[in-house]
């Protein structure tokens, strides 16, 4: 079951400088994440030591700014607002780096947004985030999975590798517009040096790092460009008990609605002024789900897209 919104349109030195920066996020627990985040730093003479975030150190170039954390990549909340207190800088967009792990075990370079909407708030959030949360989905998101693949060819990445866009799911809880950006799905494959070096160039080109204009700046305004992806899982819908030949959307228990919204509402977030679409896999869904979700869509005021509105 999927259902992606689209868009359319001695004393620690204090730093304190008004401008807008992308955090990079990695951990030394992690070897798909340390990995690029060395060949990263590697590419460069112009990084240069950053102040220390509680135990967290840090490296600047320009207006990035990577993070080298020791615990999980999903376990330091708040990291946005956490930097902007210490430096005084606006954290514009976080890019986390981090193993993909798959039942599949196939190799694969991925990059999703973040967040556990459907969860209730009694329940345990497992991978990070809080109950009924989702992030603001980075911009980067869709420029940077068509960029992954043109890199990933060109550096004899694939066909041995998958590039693909995951589904919105685990933490950790932020404000500002996040993605991941993963290497899987075994130990094998999270250790290789090839993989670590394309990661690390999508981001280095990406990011304007260089000196190029950066991949997926939203001030560009592509005509298209990729919000949430609710998986089934995500869209937790109570079987109806009484058959019908149809259903009213008040009928279907589950946090569905709720993780719509919640989805919706940060897409919304991240693309000011932008046109929210949804697209649902309609060969995911059996007839009655199909029908609830676009009578809610409906009453929401949230158009369903049709292909061409995604070309």
């Amino acid at each position: 079951m999927r259902f992606l919104s689209w868009l359319k349109s001695g004393r620690q030195k204090v730093w304190r400088v008004e401008k807008m920066v992308s955090l990079v996020v990695a951990t030394t627990s992690d070897p798909a994440s340390i990995g690029p985040a060395s060949a990263l730093l590697a590419m460069s003479s112009d990084w240069c030591p950053g102040p220390k975030l509680q135990d967290i150190s840090t490296f600047l170039n320009g207006r990035v700014r990577l993070l080298k954390q020791d615990r999980g990549i999903v376990e330091e909340d708040n990291l946005d607002k956490r930097w902007e207190e210490l430096t005084g800088e606006i954290v514009d967009e976080i890019i986390f780096l981090s193993k993909h792990v798959a039942v599949s075990n196939r190799p694969a370079v991925t990059v999703h947004p973040i967040g556990v909407p459907h969860l209730q708030s009694q329940e345990e959030c497992t991978a990070g985030g809080k109950p009924g949360w989702a992030g603001p989905p980075c911009p980067r998101i869709g420029p940077w999975l068509r960029f992954m693949k043109t890199i990933a060819e060109a550096h004899n990445l694939t066909p041995e590798f998958e590039v693909t866009l995951e589904a919105t799911h685990h933490g950790p809880v932020v404000s500002k517009p996040a993605m991941f950006v993963e290497i899987g799905s075994t130990e094998e494959y999270w250790k290789r040096q090839d993989a670590a070096q394309v990661i690390a160039l999508v981001v280095w080109q990406g990011l304007g790092l260089d000196g190029g204009n950066g991949v997926g700046n939203w001030t560009e305004k592509e005509d298209v460009w990729v919000g949430h992806l609710l998986s089934g899982y995500s869209l937790p819908m109570e079987e109806p008990s009484l058959k019908k030949k149809e259903y009213h959307f008040n009928d279907i228990g589950g946090t569905w609605k709720d993780a719509i919204k919640v989805a919706v509402a940060t897409t919304r977030e991240a693309f000011p002024g932008a046109e929210v679409l949804v697209h649902l896999d309609s060969k995911s869904f059996k007839g009655w789900q199909r029908s609830v979700l676009s009578q809610f869509l409906s009453q929401e005021n949230i158009p369903i897209g049709k292909p061409n509105d995604f070309l």
